[in-house]
This record gives C-alpha cells, sequence and structure tokens, in this order.
C-alpha cells in the first residue's frame, strides 16, 4: 500500500484522497518540463507537477486543473501547505473545454488508451482516456498556448508514435524528445517530450538513466531531482 505522503525537500505531497499517487512519472515531468511565467497542469492530480514547477520557476503563475472533485480537493490542501500557496490554484475544470491564456502546458496525462477499464471510477478518470486524450490535450495546447508557448508531457515508450502523430496532427513541432530507461541495459520505459507551436533549429534528444543499479540512482537522476528529493 502507498505511503499517505511523499515529502520533498521544499513541500509535502499527501496523497490518500487521489486515485494517482506520487510516482516517477510525475516527478521526472516536474523536474524536466519547460516552463514560463504562466503554466497550467493538466490533470494535476495531488498537485505534484504544479508544486514542483512552481518551485523550480519562482516568477511563475501556476494553474492546476482536474476533473475529479476529490482530487481538487487534495491537490489544495498540498497547495496551502506549501511555500508557494500564493502563486498556485488548484481548480476543478474539464480540460475538454478548458480556455485561457499559458505560456507553458505540462501534462502527465491517462494513457491507457484500450486496455481494460478499472471498477474503480476515480482510478479510472486518472488512468483512461475515455474522459481524455492525447488529442484532447493537444487541442487544449492550441486553445490555451501562446505563440512562444510550449508543452511538455510524459508518456509510456509504447505510445511515442501516438504522441507524434498527435502532435503533429494539431500544428505541434518537436522541440525536445528524452528517452528514460530504468537501467542502463533496458530499453526505454518512457519518453519526455515537449512541443511548440513552430519548428526549431535543432531538437534536443538524448537518453536518461533512472538507476546504475537497483536502488542506487543515476547522476542524471540525482542531478535533475536534486532539488526535491530528500
Amino acid at each position: 500500500m502507498a505511503n499517505n505522503y511523499f515529502k520533498f525537500k521544499e513541500f509535502t505531497v499527501w496523497q490518500q484522497h487521489c486515485a494517482m499517487k506520487v510516482g516517477t512519472d510525475g516527478t521526472l515531468l516536474g523536474a524536466w518540463a519547460e516552463g514560463g511565467e504562466r503554466i497550467l497542469d493538466v490533470g494535476t492530480g495531488t498537485g505534484l507537477i504544479a508544486l514542483m514547477m512552481a518551485q523550480r520557476f519562482p516568477q511563475a503563475l501556476v494553474m492546476g486543473i482536474d476533473i475529479d472533485s476529490q482530487t481538487v480537493g487534495q491537490a489544495r490542501e498540498n497547495v496551502e501547505a506549501s511555500p508557494f500557496a500564493q502563486r498556485v490554484v488548484i481548480e476543478r475544470a474539464d480540460a475538454n473545454m478548458f480556455e485561457g491564456t499559458f505560456d507553458c502546458v505540462v501534462s502527465n496525462p491517462p494513457f491507457f488508451e484500450k486496455s481494460m477499464i478499472c471498477p474503480d471510477g476515480q482510478r479510472t478518470t486518472a488512468r483512461h482516456d475515455e474522459n481524455f486524450s492525447y488529442a484532447g490535450l493537444f487541442s487544449l495546447g492550441r486553445r490555451v498556448l501562446t505563440e512562444e508557448g510550449c508543452l511538455s508531457l510524459v508518456a509510456p515508450f509504447d505510445y511515442r508514435s501516438r504522441v507524434l502523430e498527435e502532435a503533429s496532427l494539431h500544428g505541434f513541432f518537436l522541440r525536445r524528445e528524452w528517452a528514460v530507461k530504468t537501467t542502463p541495459k533496458k530499453q526505454p520505459r518512457r519518453y519526455l517530450f515537449t512541443f511548440a507551436l513552430s519548428s526549431a533549429a535543432d531538437i534536443d534528444r538524448g537518453t536518461g538513466v533512472i538507476e546504475d543499479a537497483p536502488g542506487q540512482r543515476s547522476e542524471w537522476y540525482q542531478q535533475l531531482t536534486a532539488d526535491f528529493y530528500l
């Protein structure tokens, strides 16, 4: 059973009322994603990524949105107890209809698009695209991003082509793409992406490894998360 809370250097994330707990995907994205003065975290869950972005970008105003009322309540409590309460707002909203203006969108979106639906309704909403999809995420990006804005997300390795296809269909250009391996000898398990509405001369591509050996964080992962993990 997951712990009820996860303590970081500058804030604590309580998660007992959230279907999706603090995990590697969210922590990776929060530490890696590009930012701006106005940041939108889509499907904020516990509020983890919103809080990480607020810590990394001290001048930013951050909004986290989620469709689940229990999750929103938990995220608000986490924000209110953090040092960033004056710069982070959590709202209950349907991402498919959300409007606003932002410099940066970040999301750890639902990804089990064709897998068996979980009987737990809250967990289904968090993990499946019955309510939200990659197409929905890029559509939202088109609605809310400024011309110079960017959209960052994390996705499972076998959804890479789907993400790239949806991005292209919605007029986005790849800016950054990092494959992430669990250990050096394994194949990538997930990808970190950043897309923009204009093409770049060079695309930042790389590969990161989380652990050099079981229980031993790699130098790359340690450096990436140094400001967060105790």
